[in-house]
């Protein structure tokens, strides 16, 4: 597995994490999914310089010329529902991609150690297709697993692209250990150094879906 820390060259990426993590902008749940969705642009962005391309000849009011355009074939897929402003993103400059949807949720025991459960998927075929699956946060890199499992059912893509705009040391080493040497390359955009005991990042920036959709009300004591 390769690995794009996006973090190591300084650009504007580095004003729309640290909005994303401000406890006061935070308040503003708009400002926080525009940012994730301004970050999936760049992402888009840097990550279309990894592809492939062939050259087409396009005609203009006066003449012709040779460009090169995307010739892989694109899946956008995202976890719900922290993802959501993340896939938008991608899928405003990769607006021809086809697209896939996961469910996945922690469900704890009483002691807080919890599992990852999904119970929800659509996708189109993968094969010899590009996957590029987003998530916001990569803390344990349990729920991106389980994910990328459930996935394996829709076909064998040619390559696949793992998108992350915090990710743990921790989650990155389990996703190494996962993947091994598969055609797989992550990229993120921040990474720290801790987990909670909750197995969330530390300083991280919080839950993204809270802060994005509105504090979810948990019906279920062992979903929470």
């Amino acid at each position: 597995m390769r690995i794009n820390d996006l973090s190591k060259t300084n650009s504007i990426i580095g004003n729309f994490i640290t909005e994303l993590r401000d406890a006061n902008i935070q308040q503003d749940s708009m400002r926080f999914r525009k940012n994730l969705e301004r970050l999936g642009w760049v992402f888009a962005y840097e990550m279309s310089k990894k592809m492939n391309y062939e050259i087409m000849t396009v005609e203009t009011p006066l003449g012709e010329k040779e460009m090169p355009l995307l010739s892989d074939k694109l899946v956008l897929a995202t976890i719900l529902r922290a993802g959501l402003p993340f896939h938008q993103g991608f899928l405003e400059v990769f607006d021809n991609a086809e697209n896939a949807f996961i469910s996945a949720y922690r469900k704890y025991d009483e002691e807080g150690a919890f599992d990852i459960f999904s119970d929800y998927i659509t996708s189109p075929s993968l094969d010899e297709k590009v996957l590029i699956i987003t998530d916001v946060m990569l803390a344990t890199a349990a729920s991106l697993i389980v994910a990328h499992k459930a996935l394996k059912g829709y076909g064998k893509p040619d390559h696949i692209h793992i998108a992350a705009v915090i990710a743990s040391v921790e989650g990155i080493d389990a996703l190494k250990s996962y993947f091994g040497n598969k055609s797989v390359t992550l990229w993120v955009s921040a990474i720290d150094d801790e987990l909670s005991a909750k197995g969330y990042i530390v300083p991280g920036l919080g839950d993204a879906g809270d802060l994005a959709y509105g504090e979810k009300l948990c019906k279920f004591v062992s979903l929470c």
